[in-house]
């Protein structure tokens, strides 16, 4: 564990070192930069609302902010080590921020500057956090190999299970279902009933550490990311949750780690799409169903780009370790997109760019 943590902070010198001043480019001139929501790395983004994404970062904070506005509307200060993850609930003012001080913390954009819940019980970084979906019950998984089912409404911890190796990385509630699914740095993907707080699928091992899983808004499909360096390993995979551990397709194109996977919303009349961002700084889109890379978007200078939220079929926010959050946009182009903050390829004729950062 030590070792693993410490090769990563080398490598971030190494990112800041040799990448940090070349994101001064011809391209820059072409997006819109807007005041950072964050100082230093950004780990974790997602959506409030049409309008509105939350962030964390090394910095400790949790951001509101309107991406369309290009303005902060909250910064929340309560952790004591950087946030790793952030997650809202559909419809609400809701947010749970979990960070490396072993807490989860719950705010409300509307009730003050000041946590309103808190989580308390994890012996390591709780690096997975997920609601169900009635809104009533919090999932939390850590690196402490345990994994936790709270109520919201008293903090309280409900249910806990541990098991050896399992340092988890990421936690899914699927939508619909009792079910949550989780990664880990063991390469294992576990499937758990919440109403037993038992494992009930287990997926056969990758050869690398599955670093993050999405499931699809139907429930029917998880997709899962691998580390890995040099091409080997760094594949994204889809899988069937109504035949677990059954294989799909498998992503390949990155070079490096591939830190985040997202089903795209539906584009109109569009084929099912998935997004997913790398540690080589490129953000790929695929054709779900065929694994076909329909476009690439390298930011050159950003380092690793850690996080993904679609905000719609055609927009993405994606999170990075130099560069703060950027806006991006997925439409069908020309395929003449030039410089270090645009991309295309693939049989799709994606064009992807960078339109505002912050």
């Amino acid at each position: 564990m030590g070792k693993l943590q410490s090769k990563f902070r080398k490598r971030s010198e190494l990112y800041r070192a040799s990448q940090g001043e070349k994101a001064d480019n011809a391209f820059d001139s072409q997006v819109v930069q807007y005041e950072p929501a964050h100082q230093g790395s950004v780990n974790t983004v997602t959506n409030l609302s049409p309008d509105l994404c939350v962030s964390g970062g090394s910095d400790q904070a949790v951001v509101v902010y309107d991406w369309k506005q290009g303005r902060m509307c909250q910064s929340f200060q309560g952790h004591n080590r950087e946030v790793t993850k952030v997650v809202c609930y559909p419809g609400s003012t809701w947010i749970f921020s979990a960070s490396r001080d072993k807490t989860v913390l719950m705010w409300d954009l509307n009730q003050g500057d000041e946590p309103i819940q808190e989580f308390c019980g994890h012996e390591l970084v709780v690096n997975g956090v997920a609601i169900s979906p009635e809104g009533r019950k919090l999932c939390t998984g850590s690196r402490d190999n345990w994994m936790c089912l709270w109520d919201i409404e008293s903090a309280k911890c409900e249910q806990r299970h541990n098991i050896s190796r399992n340092l988890v990385t990421h936690v899914c509630w699927v939508p619909g279902s009792s079910s949550i699914v989780q990664t880990s740095e063991d390469k294992t993907i576990r499937v758990w009933d919440s109403r037993v707080w038992q494992v009930t699928n287990t997926f056969p091992a990758k050869q690398y550490i599955q670093t993050h899983c999405d499931v699809s808004p139907n429930g029917n499909y998880l997709v899962s990311s691998s580390n890995g360096f040099g091409g080997q390993g760094c594949e994204a995979t889809l899988w069937d949750l109504r035949q677990p551990g059954c294989k799909v397709v498998e992503y390949r194109g990155h070079n490096q780690t591939t830190a985040c996977c997202v089903f795209l919303p539906m584009p109109p009349g569009g084929a099912a799409q998935v997004a997913t961002s790398s540690h080589d700084s490129s953000v790929k889109v695929w054709d779900q169903n065929t694994a076909v890379c329909l476009g690439t978007l390298s930011l050159d200078g950003a380092g690793p780009l850690i996080a993904l939220a679609p905000t719609d079929s055609s927009s993405l926010l994606c999170a990075s370790f130099n560069n703060g959050l950027h806006q991006i946009q997925v439409s069908q182009g020309s395929n003449q997109a030039q410089g270090s903050g645009a991309g295309s390829g693939g049989a799709g004729g994606l064009d992807i760019k960078v339109v505002a950062r912050f």
